[in-house]
């Protein structure tokens, strides 16, 4: 027994050690994987000294003799601080996760692979003017060298037991391929839901369900649209449905990659224009974006220097949003409809040819294959027409070919790194016309007092006449796209007389030429937009303060005539317990997004439920002929909604409700019943609580709690929603917020959430995003240095 005894103890002494030489190990490795803050690194990579500034939150200042240097050290501290997530970005556009994370990986690598981007990526590389390739390799050697000088392999490939590959030239191109997958519908999913639309439905119900706006529009130029009447019971009668059609399904996610973007003339601002931007994208530990202020001489100006600040994009050597001290840019998402399907028609005589203007030409086969971690390659054959890869198929079975403007020569430059030395505001609008970017609203402010809207990116040329939201024949002569849109034609409006712009991925130009050039790829509604318009017409004059408070106003502007007619139905209503709860909670209606408001999320998931069970019913009608169909993402639906409950046509009702005031209430008992099921019942359904952060680092799922925990971020609850200023969801919002007037950014502020450094020991993991919570200003330029990293020329 003592022997037994003495042995156990010798095991669990030995385990003991074992596992505290491992606890050490690891926490070595990972420590030695940290980026270098302080000191000197000598290198020939650079043509006089360099130096790489850190304040209290992670900015960087880089300071250079030239913008090569300066892109050289930028390299260098996006690989030191964010290289796993750059390799994320990259191998998402091109297709290559499975490489890291295996088999689990391998159906988004097929769906992004079939674009082809790497071999894209390489072309648009030939293609670029030799300065902006210069600038990339510049960037390349910088990232290469940051990766090399970390004294372990960044710690997510310690995780995933893989080695990270250095950066190529074209993997720049590829991190601009991957924002035109974040901001565009590379499967086109709404046009393709919306040809099965056509086909099943009475042209009247299909011209109600997919018109472009109605009495929320807020353009900047023009009325708001008339939306169509509903169809009469002659064209379609829901109650004669199958009621075993209809999914009953719960209200999806109102995300939309989006933005706000808002700016004021100098006459309003007290000298220099003013401008705010918050991109609305999914939330992530770390962010997107990295601050950064880069400072060097100004080859336009001998003497002076281009002094730049705001979010640079890991991967690129861009300042993508910011200010030059002269001109202040920021960006939305524009929602104009840069996809097409093509139908396929086949040759008669050949089943692997198909038919164009030209004649026959044969159908391509391009074979790529998927590394797969832990497995055998994946090979995938994609077949190619002269528009684009064959990715689907029409309603009557016609394959359908994708035209989509990141497929074609000249969609992605570097022309947005110009940006850094325009000088007014007529130069902004200049260099983003020409950028090969996902077109964006573009606005920019100068220190001029001047302002000015335009579309940055690419746009194609339609010709022939047919309708863009639906798979057309392209192989009739004269149909399709015809190659760029001249920028003498883009839409622009600069320094209009009301003093004010505004985007929010709602619709901004009046029906006609523009509009038609432009297109309908899905608007957001334009109440958010709306919302901001009357913010700014509310004040007559402006600071950057002024700009923060409608980056928060999270006042319910948009639910509040439903809050109304709930009221009112409730009102009229046989009472039950759980009505009886709903009132008394609507009674304490503080019209806001407030994280302690439980009215809120009761309007709110009521007008959802409202919507989505309406909404099916005509789904259902589609799934007569199409079983299987989906409503798409409608973000115009509010106006067919509130116009039914207006009207209240019988015929359009679904089946099983006797009334249209019998499916609202139906609506909302289903809505209580939900709430009432969790513990303290409705009374504590607060927003705060369905609005709760999820904002969390890309591996964390994969890891036990104790440790997840330590790298996403705190579960705050939320204020704001969609449809509002303040836009906001458990894991998608604002990914920076700032505002800014060129010449006086000692005074503007930044915001950004998820902090600076991918490593969960350094100073700035995390830093700043409190702040982002909690809507407090930081301030726009980099603080004082807290450290400093001196670039020298050597060998």
């Amino acid at each position: 027994m003592k022997k037994s005894t003495r042995w156990l103890v010798r095991v669990l002494v030995a385990l003991s050690l074992l596992v505290i030489a491992l606890t050490i190990t690891g926490w070595l490795l990972l420590r030695g994987s940290l980026p270098q803050l302080d000191g000197l690194v000598v290198t020939s990579e650079v043509g006089a000294e360099t130096t790489l500034d850190r304040d209290e939150r992670g900015t960087v200042t880089i300071t250079g003799s030239s913008r090569n240097d300066v892109t050289w050290a930028l390299g260098y501290v996006h690989a030191q601080e964010r290289f796993f997530e750059m390799d994320l970005m990259r191998r998402s556009a091109a297709g290559e996760l499975a490489e890291l994370f295996g088999a689990a990986a391998l159906p988004i690598d097929r769906r992004a692979r079939a674009h082809r981007m790497r071999a894209r990526a390489e072309a648009a590389l030939a293609l670029l003017p030799e300065s902006e390739r210069a600038q990339i390799e510049r960037y390349r050697d910088g990232v290469n060298a940051g990766l090399n000088d970390l004294g372990t392999r960044p710690f997510a490939y310690l995780l995933t037991g893989t080695r990270p590959r250095p950066w190529a030239s074209a993997d720049t191109v590829l991190v601009v391929d991957a924002m035109y997958f974040t901001l565009n519908d590379a499967a086109n999913t709404r046009e393709l839901a919306f040809a099965r639309m056509r086909d099943a439905l009475p042209d009247s119900a299909w011209q109600f369900l997919s018109a472009t706006g109605g009495r929320w529009d807020a353009p900047l130029t023009g009325p708001p649209m008339r939306w169509p009447d509903p169809p009469p019971a002659t064209d379609l009668d829901l109650r004669a449905l199958d009621a075993s059609l209809l999914r009953n399904g719960t209200a999806g996610s109102d995300d939309v990659p989006g933005s706000n973007s808002f700016a004021v003339n100098g006459a309003l601002a007290g000298g220099p224009a003013l401008l705010a931007n918050d991109m609305h994208l999914g939330l992530g530990v770390p962010g997107l974006w990295f601050r950064a202020r880069l400072i060097y001489p100004n080859t336009r100006r001998p003497g002076e220097t281009v002094d730049v600040s705001g979010a640079s994009l890991p991967g690129t050597p861009a300042i993508v949003a910011g200010s030059n001290r002269s001109i202040a840019w920021g960006f939305t998402n524009s929602y104009g409809d840069f996809t097409d399907w093509v139908r396929v028609v086949a040759d008669p005589d050949d089943a692997d040819r198909y038919l164009t203007a030209a004649g026959s030409a044969p159908i391509a086969t391009q074979s790529e294959t998927i590394l797969v971690k832990g497995s055998a390659p994946d090979v995938l054959e994609i077949k190619e027409t002269q528009w684009g890869p064959i990715l689907a198929s029409d309603a009557d079975g016609t394959p359908l070919a994708l035209a989509w403007t990141a497929h074609r020569e000249g969609a992605v430059n570097l022309e947005l790194l110009r940006l850094e030395l325009a000088e007014t505001s007529d130069e902004g609008i200049a260099i983003a016309q020409n950028a090969g970017m996902p077109a964006q609203n573009f606005l920019v402010a100068d220190r001029f007092g001047s302002i000015a809207w335009t579309i940055a990116g690419r746009i194609p040329v339609r010709v022939g006449g047919f309708d863009p939201r639906l798979p057309a024949d392209w192989s009739t002569p004269e149909t399709g796209w015809n190659g760029w849109l001249a920028t003498a034609d883009y839409p622009l409006i600069s320094n209009p007389p009301w003093q004010r712009l505004w985007t929010a991925n709602a619709r901004i130009v009046d029906e006609g030429r523009h509009l038609d050039v432009l297109g309908d790829g899905g608007y957001d509604l334009g109440a958010r937009q709306q919302q901001i318009r009357d913010d700014l017409l509310g004040k007559e004059q402006f600071t950057p303060t002024d700009m923060l408070e409608i980056q928060l106003d999270d006042r319910a502007v948009f639910l509040d005539p439903w809050r109304k007619r709930l009221v009112k139905l409730l009102e009229h209503s046989a009472g039950t317990p759980q009505r009886a709860k709903i009132q008394q909670s609507l009674a304490d209606w503080e019209g806001r997004a407030s994280i302690d408001s439980v009215s809120y999320r009761i309007v709110r998931a009521w007008r959802n439920e409202v919507k989505d069970t309406v909404l099916d019913a005509f789904a259902g009608a589609v799934r007569v002929r199409y079983p299987d169909f989906e409503m798409p993402k409608l973000g115009q639906a509010e106006h067919a909604i509130w116009m039914l409950l207006e009207k209240q046509p019988l015929h359009l009702l679904p089946p099983n409700y006797p009334s249209w005031e019998a499916l609202q209430m139906a609506c909302l008992d289903r809505v209580a019943a939900r709430l009432e099921s969790h513990p303290g019942g409705i009374e504590v359904r607060t927003w705060g609580e369905r609005n709760m952060a999820r904002i969390t680092h890309p591996l964390s799922r994969a890891l036990p709690g104790f440790i997840s925990r330590h790298l996403d971020m705190p579960a705050d609850r939320l204020p704001g929603d969609s449809n509002m200023p303040r836009v906001q969801g458990p894991k998608f919002g604002a990914s920076e917020r700032f505002a800014v007037a060129p010449g006086d950014e000692e005074n503007g502020y930044f915001e950004l959430p998820g902090g600076q450094s991918g490593h969960p020991l350094s100073p700035y993991y995390g830093a700043g995003h409190q702040d982002w919570v909690e809507g407090k200003p930081t301030p726009f330029l980099p603080g004082p240095a807290r450290h400093s990293l001196r670039f020298a020329p050597g060998s």
